[in-house]
C-alpha cells in the first residue's frame, strides 16, 4: 500500500519517473479489475480487458495530476473511469447503429431474488448519477463492485469501513437502482 501512495506523492511533485513507475505498479491490478468486470458482461461490449485498461490509462495519463491521495482513493477513482469508458463505448456503438440493435446488460439486483430484465447501460449510468447525489458512499460501492469487479471485502478495505456497512450500502444501492430503472422503463 505504501508504495502506491509514495509514488502518487512523488508524481504530484513532478517526478516523471515516479509517474511511470506508478502506472507500471498498478497495471496488473487494473487489469484484474477490468477482467472481472468484463467477464460478467461478455455480451456488453467488444472491449477486452487490456483495451479497457489502456483506455483508462489514457484518460488518467492525460490529467495534469494523478487522482487520489492513496491506493484506496486511486482505485475508487479508477473504477469510476472504467464505468465511464464502458458507458462511452456503448453510447458510441449505439450512435453508430442509429438506435438499432442495441446491446443490453443484465444487472443481478439480489433484491427479493429478482434478476432485472436487461436494462440499457445508459439508463444505469443515469440512475448511478442520481444515487451519487443522494448517497455518495453507496454510489462508490456500486462503482467498485459492479464496474470495478471488486469483492465486498476489497471495497471495505478500500473505503476503510466495515464489511457490514458495505453490505448495507450495496443492498440500499441495488434497491435504489432497481426502483430507478423500473421507473425509467415505465417512462418509455
Amino acid at each position: 500500500m505504501g508504495d502506491i501512495t509514495q509514488l502518487l506523492d512523488e508524481a504530484r511533485q513532478g517526478n516523471r519517473g515516479a509517474r511511470e513507475r506508478f502506472f507500471a505498479t498498478v497495471y496488473a491490478e487494473l487489469d484484474g479489475l477490468a477482467r472481472r468486470r468484463l467477464s460478467r458482461e461478455s455480451p456488453l461490449t467488444m472491449l477486452d480487458a487490456p483495451g479497457l485498461v489502456h483506455e483508462v490509462y489514457l484518460r488518467l495519463s492525460q490529467q495534469a495530476e494523478l487522482p487520489g491521495q492513496d491506493r484506496r482513493t486511486f482505485f475508487a477513482y479508477a473504477s469510476r473511469v472504467m464505468r465511464s469508458v464502458i458507458i462511452d463505448y456503448v453510447r458510441s456503438r449505439n450512435a453508430e447503429r442509429h438506435g438499432g440493435g442495441q446491446r443490453e446488460i443484465t444487472l443481478n439486483t439480489g433484491v427479493a431474488n429478482e434478476v432485472m430484465a436487461q436494462p440499457e447501460l445508459e439508463k444505469l449510468g443515469d440512475a448511478l448519477e442520481s444515487l451519487a447525489k443522494l448517497d455518495e458512499r453507496a454510489h462508490w460501492v456500486v462503482e467498485m463492485r459492479y464496474f470495478g469487479g471488486m469483492e465486498l471485502e476489497e471495497i471495505a478495505d478500500f473505503l476503510e469501513i466495515s464489511l457490514a456497512t458495505v453490505k448495507r450500502d450495496w443492498s440500499k444501492a441495488r434497491a435504489f437502482l432497481l426502483h430507478s430503472l423500473r421507473d425509467a422503463a415505465g417512462a418509455v
